[in-house]
C-alpha cells in the first residue's frame, strides 16, 4: 500500500529542478541572442558590402555620365535630321505642285485659295455629279491644310498663318455643303421627269467614295404610300400620313467625313510652350552671328590697311593679303559650322518640347456637359454624317413648245418644318409622330459596341442623344433603326477609349529599318508596321478572328495614318484629356519621352515588350521587357530582360515576369548606365549595335512618333 504511493518531492529537489530549468532558459536565450547578433552582423556586413558596391557603381556611372550623354546626343541627332528632311520634302512638294500647273491652288498661299473659293462661288447650275467631282479637289485641300497645321513645327508657323489656314478650312467646308444644297435643288426641279413608272414618285441614288445621296420626291401624294425604301438597299423611312400627302422630298446626304462637329481646329503646340526651351539656344545663335560679323569686319580692316603700304613692298603686300583672305575664309567656315551646330541645337530643343506636349495631360477637365449632350473628348463620331432633311418640293420643269420652263425660287432650297411650329387643333403626338429611320453603317468603320445615335443641335453647337428612341442595331446587316422626332444632321458615336488601357504591347524588328508594333486591347489586337517615314496597318484581330480592313497594306506617313485609324474606329491614341476617362498608370512626361526616344533608337536590333512590373513602380520610373532581336529565331526563345529607366539612369533588374514580388534589386554582374543605349550595349552583340548606329533617321523618328502617340508606358 505504501509502495504504490507516489513519492513526494522535497523542497530541496523542487528548488534544484527550478534552478536547472532557469539555467536552461538562460542558456537558450543566450544562444538566441548570439544567433541574432551574428545574423545582424552578417546583415549589416551584407548591407555594407551592397552599399559599397552601389556607391562604386554610382561613382562609375557618374564618372562616365558626360561621355554617355554626349554619345546619346550624337545619336539623337537623327531627330533634327528627320525634321530637316521633312522640311525639304514639303518644299519639294510645293515646287512640284507649282510646275504641274493643274489649276488647283496651293493651300498654303492665301491669294490662290481666295481666288479658288471666289471662282467656285461664281460657278452656277452645277449638277450633283459635277459638285461631287469638284468635292474631291476641295476635300484634298482641306486635308492638306489640316496636315500643315498638324505636321509643321509651331516655331515655323506664324499666328496669322494658323488663322489663315483655319479660316480656309471653314470656308471650304461651308461652301461645299452649300453647293450640295444647290445641286439638290436643281435635281429636285427635274423630279417629274425622273419619276418611277410604278410608284409615280422620284427616287435617286448617287454614290461616290466620299458622298452618297439618297433622294425621294413625293409626286403622287398617295396617303397609303408611307414606307420609303431605296432600291437595292435597306435604307429608308416610315413616314406619317401628313407627310405622305404633302409636296415634300426626303433627302439623306451621307458624307463619309465630319464637317459638322464644332471643329477643335487642330491643337498645335503654342510658341509659349516651346519658347522657354529654345530661347537660350537662340540667344547663343545671335551671339555667334554678332561675333562672326565682328570678326569678318576686323579682317576686312586689316586687308584695307595692307593695301595702303608703299609701292616698293607690293609683293609682300600681295602675300599678306593672300594670307588674310585664307584666314578670313577659314574663320567664316568655322563660324558657319558653329552657327549650323547651334541651329541644330535649337531644332533639337524645339522637337523635344513638341514631343513633351504629345504626352502632356490637361490639368482641367472639359466643361460640364448635360446628360443628353455628347462630350467629344470622351466620345468620337464614326462613319461620317447623315444629313437627313425633309425638303419642300420646288416647282417642276415643264416642256412648252420645245422649251423647258422652270420657276426659280429666290429663297433656294427650303426645308419643310416637321413637326410644324403651330399645330392648331391637331394633337401633336398623333398627327406628327416620330419618323422611323433605317440607316446603313459605313462598311469601313468598326463598332466594338452597339453605336449610339446622336443629333446635331444647331443652336448649342453640339451633339445630343435626346429626341431619338427605339434604337435597334443589326451588326451582321450593319443596319441601325430608330425613331426620330425632328430631322437634321445625325451621326453614330462610340466611346473613344474602348481600347484603353491596353492589355499588352510589343515592338520588335522585322528587317533593316522596319519594325512591327503590336497592341493588344480588350476587344482587338492591332499590328502596325513601320519603315522609314511610313506606317501601315498589318492586321486586325477581333475576338481572335482576323478582320479585313480597307487600310491594310496602305503605307502612309504617321499623322495621316493615325487619323485614318481613328476614323476607322481603331483608336489607340490618347489625347491630353483621356486620363479623365481611363484609369492609367501615369508617368512623368520627361521620363516617358526619354524612354520612347531611346527605344526608337534601339528598335532596329532590340525587341521591347509590356511588363507587369511597370504598374508597380512609381511615376518617376518605367519598367519594360527587352531582348536582342536580329533574326526570326529570336522569337522562339524568349529570353527577356527586365529594365527599369528613370530618365537619367537605366538598370537591369534581378526579377523576372514570373517573380512573386516587385524588387528594384540589381541583376548580378550588371551596372548602372545613364542611357538605355549604353545599358544594352554592355550585353549586346557587335552586329546589334552596328544596326542601331546605322538606323535611318526617318525610321527612328517615325517609331518615336508612334510610341509617343500610343503612350504605351502610361496606358497599359
Amino acid at each position: 500500500m505504501s509502495g504504490s504511493k507516489k513519492k513526494k518531492i522535497t523542497k530541496a529537489e523542487r528548488l534544484k529542478l527550478l534552478q536547472e530549468e532557469e539555467e536552461r532558459r538562460l542558456k537558450e536565450e543566450e544562444e538566441a541572442r548570439l544567433k541574432h547578433e551574428k545574423e545582424e552582423m552578417e546583415r549589416l556586413e551584407m548591407q555594407r558590402i551592397e552599399k559599397e558596391q552601389w556607391n562604386r557603381l554610382e561613382a562609375k556611372d557618374l564618372e562616365r555620365r558626360n561621355e554617355e550623354l554626349e554619345e546619346l546626343r550624337l545619336l539623337e541627332g537623327c531627330f533634327p535630321e528627320a525634321e530637316k528632311l521633312k522640311r525639304e520634302t514639303r518644299l519639294l512638294s510645293q515646287w512640284e505642285h507649282y510646275i504641274q500647273c493643274d489649276g488647283s491652288p496651293d493651300p498654303s498661299v492665301a491669294q490662290e485659295m481666295n481666288t479658288f473659293i471666289s471662282l467656285w462661288k461664281e460657278t452656277t447650275n452645277e449638277t450633283f455629279e459635277e459638285v461631287i467631282e469638284k468635292s474631291k479637289v476641295v476635300l484634298n485641300l482641306i486635308e492638306k491644310l489640316k496636315f500643315i497645321l498638324l505636321e509643321i513645327s509651331p516655331c515655323d508657323l506664324q499666328d496669322k498663318d494658323i488663322i489663315q489656314y483655319q479660316g480656309s478650312i471653314l470656308q471650304l467646308q461651308e461652301l461645299l455643303h452649300l453647293k450640295f444644297n444647290v445641286a439638290t435643288e436643281i435635281l429636285l426641279r427635274q423630279a417629274s421627269t425622273l419619276a418611277d413608272l410604278d410608284s409615280g414618285n422620284m427616287e435617286k441614288i448617287i454614290k461616290d467614295e466620299n458622298v452618297t445621296l439618297y433622294v425621294w420626291a413625293n409626286l403622287k401624294k398617295n396617303p397609303r404610300y408611307r414606307s420609303v425604301r431605296f432600291s437595292e438597299t435597306q435604307i429608308g423611312f416610315e413616314i406619317p400620313r401628313i407627310l405622305a400627302t404633302s409636296d415634300i422630298a426626303l433627302r439623306l446626304l451621307h458624307t463619309h467625313y465630319d464637317h459638322v462637329s464644332t471643329p477643335h481646329l487642330v491643337s498645335t503646340p503654342s510658341k509659349e510652350d516651346t519658347s522657354s526651351v529654345t530661347e537660350p539656344v537662340k540667344d547663343d545663335v545671335d551671339n555667334v552671328e554678332k561675333a562672326i560679323s565682328k570678326e569678318v569686319e576686323e579682317k576686312s580692316k586689316q586687308q584695307q590697311r595692307g593695301s595702303h603700304l608703299i609701292q616698293e613692298e607690293e609683293i609682300k603686300v600681295e602675300e599678306e593679303q593672300g594670307d588674310t583672305e585664307v584666314k578670313m575664309s577659314s574663320a567664316e567656315e568655322e563660324s558657319e559650322a558653329i552657327k549650323c551646330k547651334l541651329e541644330m541645337k535649337v531644332l533639337s530643343e524645339t522637337i523635344l518640347a513638341a514631343q513633351l506636349l504629345l504626352v502632356e495631360n490637361s490639368s482641367e477637365k472639359p466643361e460640364f456637359f448635360e446628360d443628353d449632350m455628347v462630350d467629344l473628348c470622351q466620345f468620337t463620331t464614326l462613319g461620317g454624317i447623315y444629313h437627313l432633311d425633309i425638303l419642300e418640293l420646288p416647282p417642276q420643269c415643264k416642256r412648252v413648245k420645245g422649251w423647258m420652263i422652270v420657276e426659280i425660287c429666290k429663297e433656294g432650297l427650303q426645308k419643310y418644318t416637321y413637326p410644324p411650329e403651330t399645330t392648331e387643333d391637331l394633337e401633336t403626338e398623333n398627327a406628327f409622330p416620330p419618323i422611323e429611320v433605317t440607316l446603313e453603317v459605313h462598311e469601313n468603320v468598326i463598332f466594338f459596341e452597339d453605336p449610339v445615335v446622336a443629333r446635331w443641335d444647331a443652336e448649342g453647337k453640339h451633339w445630343r442623344t435626346d429626341g431619338i428612341s427605339n434604337v435597334f442595331y443589326k451588326p451582321k446587316e450593319r443596319l441601325v433603326t430608330f425613331s426620330l422626332e425632328a430631322f437634321g444632321p445625325l451621326t453614330l458615336i462610340q466611346d473613344a477609349h474602348l481600347n484603353m488601357p491596353y492589355q499588352s504591347w510589343e515592338l520588335r524588328p522585322l528587317d533593316v529599318n522596319k519594325v512591327l508594333l503590336t497592341v493588344t486591347t480588350v476587344f482587338t489586337e492591332i499590328q502596325i508596321q513601320i519603315k522609314e517615314n511610313l506606317c501601315m496597318l498589318s492586321s486586325i484581330k477581333l475576338r481572335d478572328k482576323k478582320h479585313i480592313s480597307i487600310l491594310e497594306g496602305k503605307w502612309m506617313t504617321p499623322i495621316p495614318f493615325i487619323i485614318a485609324l481613328k476614323e476607322a474606329g481603331l483608336n489607340i491614341f490618347p489625347t491630353r484629356y483621356s486620363h479623365f476617362y481611363v484609369i492609367i498608370n501615369n508617368k512623368v512626361p520627361l521620363v516617358e519621352v526619354k524612354a520612347y526616344r531611346q527605344m526608337a533608337l534601339l528598335s532596329s536590333a532590340f525587341a521591347f515588350g509590356w511588363s507587369r512590373w511597370n504598374l508597380l513602380c512609381n511615376s518617376t520610373k518605367v519598367v519594360f521587357k527587352v531582348k536582342e532581336h536580329l533574326t526570326e529565331e529570336c522569337t522562339e526563345t524568349p529570353n527577356w530582360a527586365i529594365l527599369m529607366f528613370s530618365g537619367d539612369r537605366a538598370q537591369r533588374l534581378k526579377i523576372t515576369e514570373e517573380s512573386e514580388a516587385f524588387s528594384e534589386a540589381l541583376k548580378e554582374e550588371t551596372e548602372f548606365h545613364s542611357t538605355l543605349y549604353h545599358m544594352l550595349k554592355d550585353c549586346a552583340s557587335k552586329e546589334a549595335m552596328e544596326k542601331v548606329r546605322s538606323s535611318n533617321c526617318q525610321f527612328v523618328n517615325s517609331v518615336c512618333h508612334m510610341l509617343l502617340s500610343t503612350r504605351l508606358l502610361s496606358y497599359s
